[in-house]
């Protein structure tokens, strides 16, 4: 039987998930904890970013693993709410663990990646079941739609979590002061880090605040089976789909090709920042600044994408994302400080203020383009998802759809790192970025 139209307050406040899981990926995964952990408790910065990589790549296994058998086990059950609660739990423990993480603690660098890893799993799994409410509660054609401002919904979230955290809390140790030149809030102390820190409990409390709506206004599938019978039947399920993929090749090309151009988008962000400081000789303040243009355009383009989604459909959007993304591309790896473009050479600044010179100014521009292309590009191949899967395994497909995400993340940021150390070149290292868009954009062309 049919579930009658979802009210606007349950499609808000499964959009206000979005808002509450970003912080997490915002400030512990890319701008604050992370650049605190391989510059502050690890041993040097070489160092961190190893160990780093090591929990990431721990936890993407994990999810590559769990994520497809949890989500047939979820469409077996019918209930999602009950799985993000489970989830949610450890994901607020360990977010709030990464406050006991103080320098000089013997323990500081294991309960840092033990917590980090944690909270990855947790929120990567919410978010699978989270997506897999979305057919419940609007029709096939404002899928799009609801993907988009869900997207945006995220990068809005992001955005204000990292004003606050960088404008309030997190202090420059050398200044004591924080990115808007304050004192820390709260009595936050910069020579312990506090305010870096901090972001782990923040990131807790905000999804606690936010992710309540869901639970209490958006409705959830009715159940199917009980727990036990429908892992059997998950799991049987699963092996089922996974043996006859063969019937669903546009898919599996699909799932394929989603897995080739998000590893070039983790890739792109992973290295970013180290890009701008070794190319144009950024630090946290100039780092901190454009991440917070990136969240902007992002916010931008996957409310702009949504709306493309529903008029000219998913893939449309891809194309169009990854053109972008592959343009930005060259043009960001042909800018030095001096140069633009490869071959023409720049005047000094008349000025010694923030991002004076034109290289930084153009970086900046293509940045924000690229944050405009990287919100379509994960909402439309989840909406993009919605249109080729079975209803009747969307959770399961969700997690193939983490698992294509997340099987193969080691390949772009290795083959930048290879690609650097032949050739001695950033530059040269972040072009074979723009292999995997094409190839990703490639396979699409597959997927009728």
């Amino acid at each position: 039987m049919l579930q009658p139209p979802a009210s606007r307050l349950a499609v808000a406040s499964w959009v206000l998930f979005d808002w509450a899981a970003q912080p997490f990926f915002t400030l512990v995964t890319t701008f604050v904890f992370a650049p605190y952990f391989a510059s502050t408790l690890a041993d040097n910065p070489a160092e961190g970013q190893e160990l780093w990589g090591y929990a990431t790549a721990a936890a993407g296994l994990a999810i590559a693993l769990l994520a497809p058998v949890l989500g047939a086990v979820a469409d077996a059950t019918g209930h999602r709410k009950p799985w993000i609660f489970a989830f949610s739990i450890p994901f607020i423990l360990a977010c709030w663990a990464l406050w006991y993480t103080e320098p000089g603690s013997a323990s500081a660098v294991p309960l840092a990646l033990i917590a980090f890893a944690i909270a990855t799993l947790a929120i990567e799994f919410a978010t699978v079941f989270n997506n897999a409410m979305m057919t419940d509660l609007v029709p096939p054609n404002r899928i799009g739609r609801l993907s988009g401002n869900g997207w945006a919904a995220g990068y809005a979230g992001g955005l204000v979590s990292l004003v606050i955290v960088l404008g309030f809390m997190a202090a420059n140790p050398q200044t004591g002061l924080t990115l808007l030149g304050l004192d820390p809030i709260f009595g936050l102390e910069s020579a312990t880090s506090e305010g870096d820190r901090a972001s782990g409990p923040f990131s807790a409390l905000w999804y606690v605040i936010f992710v309540l709506p869901l639970f209490i206004f958006t409705p959830d599938a009715p159940k199917s089976a009980p727990l036990l019978p429908a892992i059997g039947i998950g799991l049987k399920n699963l092996a089922s789909s996974l043996r006859d993929v063969r019937k669903h090749r546009k898919l599996l090309i699909f799932l394929l090709a989603n897995m080739t151009y998000k590893d070039g988008l983790v890739a792109l962000f992973a290295f970013g920042g180290i890009y701008a400081a070794g190319q144009l000789g950024w630090g946290s303040i100039q780092i901190g600044t454009f991440g917070i243009l990136l969240t902007i355009t992002g916010t931008l383009g996957a409310i702009i994408g949504g709306r493309l989604d529903d008029r000219f459909g998913p893939k449309f959007v891809l194309f169009a994302a990854l053109f972008l993304l592959m343009v930005c591309g060259i043009g960001l790896i042909s800018i030095d400080r001096d140069t633009i473009f490869f071959i023409f050479a720049t005047k000094p600044a008349a000025t010694s203020g923030l991002f004076a010179t034109i290289p930084e100014q153009l970086f900046l521009v293509l940045g924000g383009l690229i944050g405009v292309a990287a919100g379509p590009l994960q909402s439309a191949s989840r909406s993009l998802l919605i249109q080729l899967a079975p209803k009747e395994q969307m959770s399961q497909f969700f997690g193939l759809l983490a698992l294509s995400g997340k099987v193969t993340s080691f390949l772009a940021p290795l083959t930048v790192s290879l690609v650097t150390l032949a050739t001695g070149s950033q530059a040269a290292g972040m072009s074979a970025i723009l292999i995997f868009f094409g190839l990703g954009a490639f396979l699409l062309t597959r997927v009728r």
